[in-house]
């Protein structure tokens, strides 16, 4: 996927359809948004994005070292702020079995936090948003 172009589409009701790469990324609203619930939300997708992110990272670096990742599993928890519904704390728990080597452990960490999802909200990029008239 080397493209910087991914492109929206309106399939019907709320549903918004994001192409990229060969891929259509779907998403909907949940029904008391007034959507079906017949995908992800854009936003489920945002923290998915964070947590899939900083486990490809931990596979990684398991299988570099030949360790096996059999029982590591990473658990994400978010909070948002009451009123404005702003993420304000987001923790992502890297579950180890018993067995995993303690020298490990807080490699695994600092792998985790070098994911590229993490790093762009710790610098975030200007956005522009505009209308074209094609």
């Amino acid at each position: 996927m080397s493209s910087n172009t991914m492109t929206v589409s309106f399939p019907g009701g709320k549903r918004v359809n994001a192409s990229y790469g060969g891929f259509e990324i779907a998403t909907d609203q949940d029904t008391d948004s007034g959507g079906d619930g017949s995908a992800p939300e854009p936003f489920d997708y945002f923290l998915a994005s964070l947590a899939t992110c900083a486990g490809i990272y931990v596979l990684g670096f398991c299988q570099k070292r030949n360790i096996p990742h059999d029982g590591i599993s990473l658990k994400q928890s978010w909070e948002l702020e009451e009123k404005t519904k702003r993420l304000t704390n987001v923790r992502i728990a890297i579950e180890v079995p018993s067995d995993f080597p303690e020298k490990y452990r807080d490699a695994l960490v600092r792998v985790a936090n070098q994911c590229k999802v993490k790093k762009t909200l710790e610098f975030p990029p200007k956005f522009i948003v505009e209308t074209v008239t094609v």
